[in-house]
């Protein structure tokens, strides 16, 4: 798989001041450095390919049980905080102190990713993670528990995720490498939409069961098994990294980087639309379970458990793709927001519920295959920087488009505002396929491939050729 900025089948240009990342080597004296490589149709076909590293493996388990107590966390919180106030702000506020740290210090974070060695940052970050939810369980338990005791432990897991985050998603290519990233990336992804799966229902279980606290409890103790996973790694097979040194000016550093790379900005910006516009599905399920089709929370639960199933789908096609391309993100954005118009206007509940799966998938393919190719296309020394930038856009866009999908629906109705957001995120996807196209020196082919319509992008040396021909 290539590692540099212009992908086999991306119409992303690789210009003279973009050089390509260069390739991660092997730290195991007896084994030859890997030159950069085209996945092989075996890596494309095996789903799970990334599991053969031992590292990953370790690294995948531990997030399992972790992403699982992560999802019942998020459940008790918000039922402790609706419990000790009865007020749906306090909730929106807890969820507001999580996020808020990553979109003030995110950058930063970044910064710190790229000095740092990332298996010992995420030891710290995971530690603290786990001290967090095990001092709320003690507050619970013992029935010391106050809402700004709560307030403070979101804000603190929020200061953790603004390095935990960049250092998670940049560390992947060190265990895996070039070659198997995608498939990484994609069963991550996986991993943490089967968690959104169990962990809810589990959730649900301990706090009718024995209360808000044991759920908080077990959120503590599940980090127990990433931090194993991370003292079990054998250093030696990991890719090693040329780390930033420490210096002025590397937070302007990063971003100048990425502002010259095409490839890379209008990743982030295509990202940046879907998840602002597209992703705002709390304002919109809700409001068509209970406003559209009147049939409660039982209709709301099965909207978002289709919608998940339907993620996990997504996930596990992109593990099994094997490679990111351009076109892929882009047609998977641009079906994604199609997908949302059709729905908006879905004249039954059903029809409404079967549409959420494939919602699901395109919503899925694009955020994997964003990932993938930003870390893909980014050197290494700046991959916490840029992953940092990406997870701030991706993460922070929700609490800048939910009040403008909120205005929407309660000004025309929910039709309308998921519609208007499903025309936003099409249309998106179509002008930056334009802009890229441009700038990558590519023109529109339209003809017939055995008997078949096709549509495509090619040189306009290609196409001048063509018209030459045909002349």
């Amino acid at each position: 798989m290539s590692t540099g900025p212009g992908a086999d089948s991306a119409p992303a240009p690789t210009t003279h001041n973009s050089p390509p990342a260069p390739e991660l080597r092997k730290t195991r004296k007896t084994r030859k450095t890997r030159k950069p490589s085209k996945p092989s149709q075996s890596s494309k076909s095996s789903m799970f390919s990334s599991l053969k590293v031992r590292n990953y493996r370790l690294f995948f388990l531990g997030q399992v049980v972790s992403n699982t107590g992560t999802w019942m966390q998020r459940i008790a919180q918000d039922w402790l905080v609706l419990s000790l106030t009865g007020s749906a702000t306090a909730v929106g506020i807890t969820t507001a102190l999580q996020f808020l740290p990553m979109l003030l210090f995110g950058l930063y974070g970044g910064v710190l990713v790229d000095r740092l060695p990332k298996r010992g940052t995420l030891l710290v970050t995971q530690s603290a993670m786990a001290l967090t939810g095990i001092a709320l369980a003690v507050l619970t338990l013992t029935g010391h528990v106050q809402v700004w005791h709560v307030y403070l432990a979101a804000f603190a897991v929020g200061l953790a995720t603004v390095v935990d985050n960049p250092a998670r998603q940049s560390f992947v290519s060190e265990m895996v490498g070039p070659d198997q990233l995608q498939n990484a990336v994609s069963l991550n992804s996986a991993n943490f939409q089967s968690a959104r799966l169990i962990g809810p229902a589990v959730a649900g279980l301990m706090i009718t069961g024995v209360g808000t606290g044991w759920a908080f409890l077990a959120n503590g103790l599940s980090f127990v098994a990433p931090i194993a996973g991370l003292l079990l790694m054998r250093a030696r097979e990991l890719y090693a990294v040329e780390r930033a040194p420490r210096g002025k000016g590397q937070l302007r550093e990063g971003l100048r980087y990425v502002a010259g790379r095409p490839e890379l900005i209008w990743t982030i910006a295509l990202a940046g639309f879907v998840s602002t516009f597209g992703f705002n599905f709390p304002v919109y399920l809700s409001a068509f379970a209970d406003d559209v089709f009147h049939a409660g929370a039982g209709s709301y639960s099965l909207f978002n458990t289709l919608m998940a199933v339907g993620s996990l789908a997504g996930a596990l096609l992109a593990a099994r793709r094997g490679t990111a391309r351009m076109r892929v993100l882009i047609v998977g954005a641009l079906a994604f927001g199609t997908m949302e118009i059709v729905a908006a206007f879905a004249p039954s509940l059903w029809l409404f519920a079967l549409l959420m799966a494939p919602i699901g998938m395109f919503g899925m393919t694009v955020n994997v295959t964003a990932n993938s190719s930003i870390q893909m296309s980014t050197d290494p020394s700046m991959r916490g920087r840029v992953m940092a930038l990406y997870m701030m856009v991706f993460m922070g866009g929700a609490p800048l488009g939910a009040p403008i999908a909120g205005w929407i629906t309660d000004a025309y109705g929910v039709r309308a505002g998921l519609a208007v957001g499903g025309a936003i995120t099409a249309a998106a996807a179509v002008t930056i396929a334009l802009v890229l196209a441009r700038v990558g020196g590519l023109r529109l082919s339209v003809g017939w491939n055995q008997g078949h319509p096709r549509a495509r992008f090619v040189p306009r040396e290609e196409r001048e050729e063509q018209l030459a021909t045909a002349a």
